[in-house]
């Protein structure tokens, strides 16, 4: 019995030292694998990836658990590619808080660019409008100076004119066309005298 007995308390000894010798490793083998705090000791640790598929996997779940960035300074910047800027953030990722603030600016954001999408429809329809304006002013401009180079037909003069009475500078002296109406008048005249037109014969009683 007293054999046994020294044998198990010595074997208790044994895993007892045992026991104390291994905890100092196994709980500095557990510090180093401890979560990562950030991306950046995220990374680090993905860097170390025995194959590049296994890094570029590890990165991507880095990138999906840390939403902030390391600042030079302390402290950590998000970044929100809807609105295209930056925010700071106290820790890796956006506190409720922060997320809400984040999320009021995104709305006011898309009101400004609502406004400006707007005012920016409305100044090219104005242009459009004076680009139509100044091509009809244009036009008419246009057609007034082709109206202004077509010349327009002269009303001759009216000339009063009695019976018988040609009017003056209607012909030039010696020629056929003044001649002619006296010749012609000559010519009744010594039908005239030659045959004589016959008197009417004189009533009976």
């Amino acid at each position: 019995m007293s054999v046994v007995v020294a044998s198990r308390r010595a074997a208790l000894l044994v895993a007892a030292a045992g026991f104390f010798l291994l905890t100092p490793s196994h709980a500095q083998a557990q510090w180093w694998k401890r979560a990562p705090v950030d991306f950046e000791e995220c990374a680090d640790a993905a860097e170390k990836a025995a194959t590049k598929a296994e890094k570029t996997s590890a990165l991507a779940d880095c990138n999906a658990k840390f939403a902030g960035r390391r600042k030079p300074g302390g402290g950590y910047t998000y970044y929100d590619f809807l609105q295209d800027r930056t925010f700071d953030i106290a820790g890796p990722n956006p506190t409720p808080e922060e997320q809400r603030k984040i999320d009021e600016t995104y709305t006011a954001y898309l009101a400004n660019q609502r406004r400006s999408n707007e005012a920016a429809q409305a100044t090219a329809r104005q242009q459009r409008e004076q680009q139509e304006q100044q091509v009809q002013q244009l036009q008419q401009v246009a057609l007034r100076t082709e109206t202004a180079r077509v010349p327009v037909p002269v009303e001759r003069p009216k000339v009063q004119q009695s019976v018988g009475q040609r009017p003056k500078g209607a012909c030039t002296k010696g020629s056929f066309s003044c001649e002619w109406p006296r010749l012609s008048e000559s010519l009744n005249d010594l039908k005239k005298l030659f045959n004589p037109t016959p008197s009417k014969p004189a009533k009976k009683g």
